[in-house]
């Protein structure tokens, strides 16, 4: 492994990020966002783990979220990719702090792409809010991405899906992991958010583990087989 590459490089307009390489020149990049209250050093020690063959080089970059209070948490200012407002005993996302971070990453993927790395080899990745981001993000991207992998989430202002995703995605790889036992974003709206996936035509690899809000080591087991497949050439 190449190694971190500081403890957050800041560039001019984009987010605050973390970036690992794990070998040199990078030629597929993996886009990770984190969950709400998180960073982007919560997934940092899962490279290591994923053991990616030094053939396949990848950089992943770990964005952390803008601070902003959180509706569901008393007003706390915390990193999070959107607001989240309790509805019907439900937590909602905020539309707008939804539609700003998809700049956000529209704004590191432009800069993966001026490195160098084509949209078919970048991966859009997260956990929970970062997943969310992931999937709301990659469906409207213009042009065709390497996969889309959410994690424990859900599927973000799901009834604009048909009117905005882009055609370049239809085919995109999507890995979705859920746990049976999570109470934060309760696996029946994650197998909802994936039944209408389902729906509009997308594919999915759905897979459930035995597991809080949380990552579990097979978890990690299957997504590093998943990258290795969306990503190997």
């Amino acid at each position: 492994m190449v190694g971190n590459l500081g403890d957050a490089a800041r560039v001019s307009d984009l987010l605050e990020t973390l970036e690992i390489e794990t070998a040199a020149a990078p030629r597929a990049a993996v886009i990770w966002m984190h969950g709400l209250g998180a960073d982007g050093h919560d997934f940092e020690p899962i490279v290591p783990e994923l053991a990616i063959p030094e053939s396949l080089a990848i950089r992943f970059v770990f964005p952390h979220a803008p601070t902003r209070p959180v509706t569901i948490n008393n007003g706390w200012v915390m990193r999070a990719w959107y607001d989240v407002l309790p509805v019907a005993g439900e937590r909602r996302e905020d539309e707008a702090g939804v539609r700003a971070s998809q700049d956000a990453i529209e704004a590191l993927i432009a800069r993966e792409k001026s490195r160098g790395v084509p949209a078919s080899r970048i991966v859009l990745a997260g956990f929970s809010q970062g997943g969310a981001m992931a999937l709301h993000t990659g469906f409207r991207h213009g042009d065709r991405l390497a996969g889309i992998m959410g994690l424990s989430c859900f599927l973000p202002l799901a009834d604009r899906v048909t009117d905005e995703a882009t055609a370049a995605n239809r085919d995109v790889p999507i890995f979705l992991a859920h746990g049976t036992h999570d109470d934060v974003i309760p696996i029946a709206r994650g197998r909802r958010s994936r039944d209408v996936l389902l729906g509009f035509g997308y594919r999915i690899d759905w897979r459930e583990y035995p597991m809080p809000h949380s990552v579990s080591p097979a978890e990690i087991s299957d997504v590093a087989a998943w990258l290795r497949g969306v990503l190997t050439i």
